[in-house]
Formats: C-alpha cells, sequence, structure tokens
C-alpha cells in the first residue's frame, strides 16, 4: 500500500522550513525514510539551505520540484509558502534526473535528464510517468516536452509545469536532490505497478474569429493577418466593449489569452507585455503560421475545468482507489480569479477525498498522456493521480 503525506509551512527561515516539512513526513510513516519527495517554494526561499534540511529531516536525497508562484494543498493555500508530498511505497519506484541547458540545447537537456530514468532499458514496472518541472523562463518548452517523449520512446506519461518566482518574472529555478538550479529540467521518475492517473483541462473558448499568425519569434508575436499584432486585441477589445490600457495591459491580457487551435482544441498562451512595433511578447511560444483566437472564460468554466481533469485523471486509475495527487495550475489563473481561486482547489478536492493533494501555481503546465491533450499549456489544469 502507498503511503502519502502531504505539509505546508509558512515558515520563512528556510533551514527551519526544510526541517519541520521533512520531521513531519518522517513521523507521519512512523519514522521511516520518505522514498519520494516532492517539494514546491516561493522565491523567498534559499533553495540549497531549504533542500538540504528537508532532505536531512526526511531521510532522503531522492527530491525533486521547483520554485513556485503560489502552494497549496487540498485544506490550504497562500503566497509564500512551501509544500510537499512524501512518499513511501512498495509498488512505485522512483527516480530523479536533471537536464541543464535548456535555453540553448532542449534535446540535449532533454537526453540528460532521461538518462537518469530507469524503465527505459528496464522496465521491470508497466506503468511509466515522470513529474517533470522546467525553468520556462528559458524557453523551448514545447520542444523540451516532444524531445522527451521521442527520448522515452512515447512509453512515459508525464505531467508538470514551467517554475516560477511569485509573479516576478525573473528567475526560476528547478530542484534535484539538494541543489537548485535554473534554466535547467528536473523529473521524479514514477515506475509504477498499478495505472498512474493524468488529466487535462482548461474551460476557454473562442471569443472572436480566426486569425492567422504571419510573424514570430520564439515567444515575440509579431504580425496577426499582417499587421502588429497588437492591433488583433485593440480591435477585440472594441469589438467585445472592453478595456484595453496599453501602459498597464495585465487586466486584458488576463481575460483575453490567445487560443492555437489544433485537431484536440485551443492550446492556450497568455500575453505578458507589449513589445517594440506592436509585438505581443507571450508565455510561450506561438508558432508563426498557426491559427489562433482571443479567448474567453468565467470562473464557472474555471471550477469546470478542474473537476473535469480531475476526473479525467480519477478515470484512467483503471479502478484503483488513490493514495494522493498533484494539481498544477497557471499564476495567471490565480491572479484572474482572486479568491475565486479557491473554488475550483475545493473542486479538485471533493473529487479526489478522502486522497489529498499538493500543487502550485506555475509558468505553464506540461501534459502528455493517452487521450489527453497534450504538450506545454497556460491557464490549464493538470491533475495526476498516484494509485494507492
Amino acid at each position: 500500500m502507498t503511503q502519502t503525506h502531504i505539509a505546508i509551512t509558512d515558515q520563512r527561515d528556510s533551514a527551519r522550513a526544510g526541517s519541520q516539512l521533512g520531521a513531519e513526513i518522517r513521523t507521519a510513516f512512523g519514522g521511516s525514510p520518505a522514498d519520494a519527495i516532492v517539494v514546491f517554494a516561493s522565491a523567498q526561499h534559499d533553495y540549497p539551505n531549504l533542500l538540504k534540511a528537508l532532505a536531512e529531516a526526511a531521510g532522503t536525497t531522492v527530491i525533486a520540484g521547483a520554485s513556485s508562484a503560489g502552494e497549496f494543498t487540498n485544506q490550504s493555500r497562500g503566497e509564500g509558502q512551501v509544500s510537499a508530498l512524501g512518499i513511501r511505497s512498495p509498488n512505485i519506484k522512483f527516480a530523479v534526473g536533471l537536464g541543464q541547458g535548456v535555453s540553448s540545447d532542449a534535446k540535449g537537456a532533454a537526453h540528460q535528464l532521461v538518462e537518469a530514468f530507469r524503465g527505459t532499458a528496464k522496465p521491470a514496472l508497466p506503468h511509466r510517468s515522470a513529474l517533470v518541472m522546467t525553468d520556462a523562463l528559458a524557453g523551448h518548452t514545447d520542444a523540451l516536452v516532444e524531445e522527451l517523449t521521442l527520448a522515452t520512446g512515447g512509453n512515459y506519461r508525464f505531467f508538470g509545469g514551467g517554475a516560477g518566482d511569485d509573479g516576478r518574472f525573473d528567475t526560476t529555478h528547478v530542484f534535484a536532490g539538494t541543489q537548485a538550479y535554473n534554466n535547467a529540467v528536473s523529473a521524479l521518475e514514477i515506475l509504477s505497478s498499478k495505472p498512474v492517473g493524468v488529466g487535462v483541462a482548461h474551460g476557454w473558448e473562442p471569443a472572436g474569429p480566426a486569425l492567422r499568425v504571419t510573424e514570430a519569434v520564439g515567444t515575440r508575436l509579431i504580425g496577426i493577418n499582417g499587421v502588429p499584432a497588437v492591433e488583433a486585441l485593440r480591435e477585440h477589445a472594441q469589438r467585445s466593449g472592453q478595456t484595453f490600457d496599453e501602459q498597464d495591459p495585465m487586466p486584458f491580457f488576463l481575460h483575453n489569452v490567445l487560443g492555437i487551435r489544433a485537431d484536440e482544441g485551443y492550446r492556450l498562451r497568455v500575453p505578458l507585455a507589449i513589445g517594440e512595433s506592436g509585438a505581443i511578447l507571450c508565455a510561450a511560444a506561438v508558432p508563426e503560421g498557426s491559427v489562433i483566437h482571443v479567448m474567453k472564460t468565467t470562473a464557472d468554466s474555471a471550477v469546470q475545468a478542474a473537476r473535469t481533469a480531475t476526473s479525467a485523471a480519477l478515470s484512467a486509475l483503471a479502478g484503483e482507489k488513490p493514495a494522493a495527487a498533484f494539481v498544477f495550475d497557471c499564476v495567471a489563473t490565480r491572479l484572474r480569479l482572486g479568491r475565486a481561486f479557491e473554488d475550483e482547489l475545493h473542486a479538485c478536492a471533493s473529487l479526489l477525498a478522502p486522497a489529498a493533494f499538493v500543487g502550485c501555481n506555475t509558468y505553464g503546465q506540461i501534459a502528455r498522456a493517452e487521450g489527453q491533450f497534450g504538450g506545454f499549456h497556460n491557464c490549464t489544469a493538470v491533475v495526476c493521480v498516484l494509485p494507492a
């Protein structure tokens, strides 16, 4: 039977926070060390001190996770905190991988990470998954997810997201063992004798006509329908009767994200700023030549998306009971919903109960599983459920 324990602290001293979480996890396991720990921490912390203290108190260096932009469990949420999940299981094996240099060589980083995986060469356990956290500010996350899929022969389910830094968009870190890294990707390999469930949903729909991306470079959306990208958003604001303050565009951007049309739905991208010559800087790449829409949603739609993602993850357990879950959603979702974000977390909690969950607000979400909308997303709920 898989044992799990979820803990959260608002202790601001990093070493004390790590010791507190590690001691709580170890006590919950009757004094035995954890097999693995996943941790999400505010940018206010000194990560090496936090992770070293956590490892010492919990009795393991099999630690993965990332800096975050809002931390939560099924019972608590806030900013400036540290949340963690400890796991002990006779049915699940874990390994931590790390790939560096994402900004210059996403393929190389993916292969570095996968070198630590044990299920690629000897799949002794049939269900292979990995929690993947990346420095999304390094870019190339779409390519990274594709390279990870190729490097593992399409045999792994991936879930996770882009590390955060409390909404500063300055420097983010991923965790591997007792160290923190930027311009890197980390993963916790999960090899299980039972199915692991992953679910994905976002609840946004087109609010305007189809638009063609006529010029884009990475995360810079330069031209739409042959004119500067900002013109399309100006027109949408006028047509929909919304205020679009170009000196302070974030209030408009949070309610009007972009959706890239794909066969399986719309992959979302959050606009972040207006650049030179009317370019729009986005949280992730928008491919040149793609068809996009300005999207709309409601608070109720976000809650329903959380329910949909959680239900899909539970269904993928194929009848097994849940032990614990990971929940990820975008920092933009938290900022847009405000206190109503708690309704989304309550929706997850009610479906997962009595199992608990841990999670964080990320700079983009990662999901790759059979029957799910895969890749790198913004403003999307991603849920992974571990079997009991």
